[in-house]
Parts: structure tokens; C-alpha cells; sequence
């Protein structure tokens, strides 16, 4: 990946939305993330019901996990790197059409394998989603790149919420083939992208005549590259404690304090809500006060509620997990961000990248935890993850980099 600014720029929405955000286009392309990554957020949610229909382990959690964040993390900055030459539009319409399978595939399954298939294909259809879709909210921003950014993910935040909401209240009563019947909402969410995706596409034609550019920076490419590099730190930092919560936080709860599966579920939905209300608060804060200032207090902040967490009641313990989910998740749309200031012109590479890396942390991190847990216990998992956070302590080195 080249580090210069000398490739064919991403003309800035600004230029061709003068009067501000295309509000329409962004709630639209919120929603579709919403629904996107509810879908998504499903397969986490049934794992109680895979382990005991299947008899699996910590270990072969984790890999179910592995198979879907890993599948989206590899494809993701390819499909972005490809999407920057060969403009698609309508990419986010296909993507669905994996997703759609997936879930209709693990709806069916009958032994492990078949679930590690259909969780690859999940991640197929994220990859192919967020790289473009990124893109567009970005040239719907109308220069308000922290807002637009937190909008849009704000609203993947929000259906990773619901889907655990939706397995407490649907599959677990109706049981693992009710998950076929959320292919009905992959196919509502083809009809919403295909709006996006035209409007996206009379946009470039549009603005194809302009000549602005992008914003530019006079930061060498020594220092672009590890900027780059402490990003994804910050990164590999956020995602790996945030697979801890999201995938074992239903197990640790359940074994710390002997609650119900779904006493369990509304812990999770807590927090999965409160990452989706930071993460909306984290992009226009960075547009405020510089993205800088808030990827530090985001992830250096949260230590002190990482470390009490393992030792807390189940009372304070929501308290805890609603605080993390807050602090913690302020900090990836002004990631995104700074990651496309850096690189300027190549929104499509950067957001696929840093898009794939926080699935690929997320992966591994479910895994390599998983089995951590198998040798030792969840509560000790929670108490080895409390310290990822002062990894954020490299923000120090970070630019800033000032708007034009």
C-alpha cells in the first residue's frame, strides 16, 4: 500500500453538498448498517444454544467466531484497494445476498462444519458491505466526516445490540431454525441498498468534473507509516477486549453469578447499547475537539473500569460494563477518520483496512480467549483483558492533523 497522497483522489463531499450532510442518505445508510450487522450480531448471540445442541467448547466458540471476523477481516481492504480503482456502487446490494445465505445455512445446520461454513459467508457479506458503505456516508457527509462516520456506525453499534435482543425474545424459544427467517430482513436491506447505492452512483457522475481535493498533509511517509502502525494498536487493543464482552460476557455473568441465559442477554444488550450511543458521541467530539483527543481519553480512560470489573457485584458490575461500553467505543470513528486523513484519497483501502483489522483483532481475540478460558477460567480472562486498555497510552505519538 502506498503512503503518498499520489493517487487519484476522493473528491470530498463538501464540494458537491454545499448546503451540508445529505441527512436522507445517511439515516438510509445507518439503517442498512443497523440491519446489517444485527444479522451479524445473531450468531454470537445463539452461542449458548450452539454449545449445548452441539456440545462445543470455549475453544470451538472462539473458532466460530474466528471463521466469521477472519473472513471479513482479509477481504475487507481487498474489496476497499478495489472499489478505490473500480468504483461499485452497488456492491452493498450483493453483500446481502451472503449474508441472506448464511443465515438460511446455519438455519439448517446439523453438525459444526456446516456452522463454520455459513459463518465464513456472514463475513463474505460484511466485507463486501462495509468498505463501500463507508464510502458513501463519507460523500454524504458534507465535509462533517466525524459525524457522518459516527452516524453510519452508530447504527451497525445499534443492530449489534439488537441481536441479542432478538435471539432473547425469538430463537430461543422458536429454536436454531427461526434463524432462516431473518433472511426476510437480508432481503428488506437489498432494497434499501439499492436506493443508496443509485443515489451513490448519480453523485460520482455529478461531481466527476470537480476539482477539489482531498484534505492534504505534509507528514512524511516514515511518520504516515507509523501512525498507521499505532493505529492499529489502538485497534488490536479496543477489539480484543471488545471480543471478550461480546462473546463471553454472557458465560462469565452466568458462571460468576448463576443468572438465567436471558438475564445474561440483557447484560450483553446493555452494553452492545451503550457501545452504540459512544460510538455516535466519538465522531462529532472528534470533529469538535480533534480526533486525537478523543482516541486517548476513549481507550487510556476506560482502565479504571477494566480493572474493577472482574472483582464487582452483578449490581455494579452493569454499571461497569454500560461505563465500557460507552468510553471504549468512542474511539473507532475517530480512528476511521484520522486513518482517511492520513492516506487522503484512498477511503476505500483505509476503511476496508481498519474495517478488517477490527474484525480480524475481534477473531482472534475470540479464539485465542476462548481457549485461555478452557485452561483457565472466564473470570481470569477478564482480569488478563483489564490491562489492553493502557496500550492506548501510544496515542501520545499520534499527529494531529488540522482541517483546511
Amino acid at each position: 500500500m502506498s503512503l503518498s497522497a499520489q493517487t487519484t483522489p476522493e473528491k470530498p463531499a463538501a464540494a458537491a453538498n454545499p448546503t451540508g450532510p445529505a441527512y436522507g442518505i445517511l439515516f438510509g445508510a445507518a439503517f442498512a448498517h443497523l440491519l446489517n450487522d444485527m444479522m451479524q450480531a445473531l450468531l454470537p448471540a445463539v452461542y449458548p444454544l450452539l454449545k449445548q445442541s452441539y456440545n462445543l467448547d470455549f475453544g470451538q466458540i472462539g473458532l466460530i467466531t474466528f471463521c466469521f471476523q477472519m473472513t471479513a477481516s482479509v477481504l475487507q481492504p481487498a474489496v476497499g484497494a478495489l472499489t478505490d480503482k473500480y468504483p461499485a456502487p452497488r456492491s452493498v446490494v450483493t453483500s446481502m445476498a451472503f449474508t441472506c445465505a448464511g443465515l438460511i445455512l446455519i438455519s439448517l445446520a446439523s453438525s459444526f462444519e456446516v456452522i463454520l461454513a455459513a459463518a465464513a459467508l456472514i463475513g463474505v457479506g460484511s466485507a463486501i458491505f462495509h468498505p463501500e458503505a463507508a464510502r458513501i456516508a463519507r460523500s454524504a457527509s458534507g465535509g462533517k466526516y466525524g459525524f457522518a462516520q459516527s452516524l453510519f456506525q452508530v447504527g451497525g453499534n445499534a443492530g449489534q445490540a439488537l441481536g441479542p435482543l432478538m435471539a432473547a425474545l425469538i430463537i430461543l424459544g422458536a429454536g436454531q431454525a427461526s434463524l432462516g427467517w431473518f433472511a426476510g430482513v437480508a432481503l428488506a436491506n437489498m432494497a434499501i441498498l439499492a436506493a443508496i447505492s443509485k443515489w451513490y452512483a448519480d453523485h460520482r457522475k455529478a461531481r466527476m468534473g470537480a476539482s477539489t481535493k482531498p484534505l492534504q498533509h505534509n507528514l512524511t511517509r516514515l511518520r504516515v507509516g507509523l501512525s498507521l502502525a499505532i493505529l492499529t494498536l489502538l485497534l488490536f487493543s479496543k477489539n480484543f477486549y471488545m471480543a471478550g464482552m461480546s462473546s463471553y460476557l454472557q458465560f462469565y455473568l452466568m458462571e460468576t453469578f448463576q443468572v438465567s441465559v436471558a438475564t445474561a442477554q440483557m447484560y450483553l444488550f446493555a452494553f452492545l447499547g451503550a457501545v452504540a450511543v459512544g460510538t455516535f458521541a466519538g465522531g462529532p467530539l472528534g470533529d469538535r475537539f480533534g480526533r486525537k483527543i478523543v482516541i486517548w481519553i476513549s481507550i487510556v480512560g476506560v482502565f479504571p473500569f477494566t480493572a474493577a470489573l472482574p472483582y464487582a457485584s452483578l449490581e455494579i458490575t452493569l454499571v461497569l460494563v454500560i461505563a465500557i461500553g460507552l468510553i471504549l467505543a468512542s474511539a473507532f470513528s475517530a480512528i476511521v477518520v484520522l486513518g482517511q486523513e492520513l492516506v487522503p484519497g484512498r477511503v476505500g483501502l483505509v476503511s476496508g483496512l481498519l474495517y478488517g483489522l477490527s474484525f480480524g483483532f475481534g477473531g482472534i481475540g475470540a479464539a485465542v480467549l476462548g481457549e485461555i478460558a478452557d485452561l483457565t477460567s472466564i473470570g481470569f480472562v477478564y482480569k488478563l483483558c483489564s490491562f489492553l486498555p493502557l496500550i492506548g497510552l501510544l496515542t501520545i505519538f499520534l499527529p494531529k492533523i488540522r482541517r483546511a
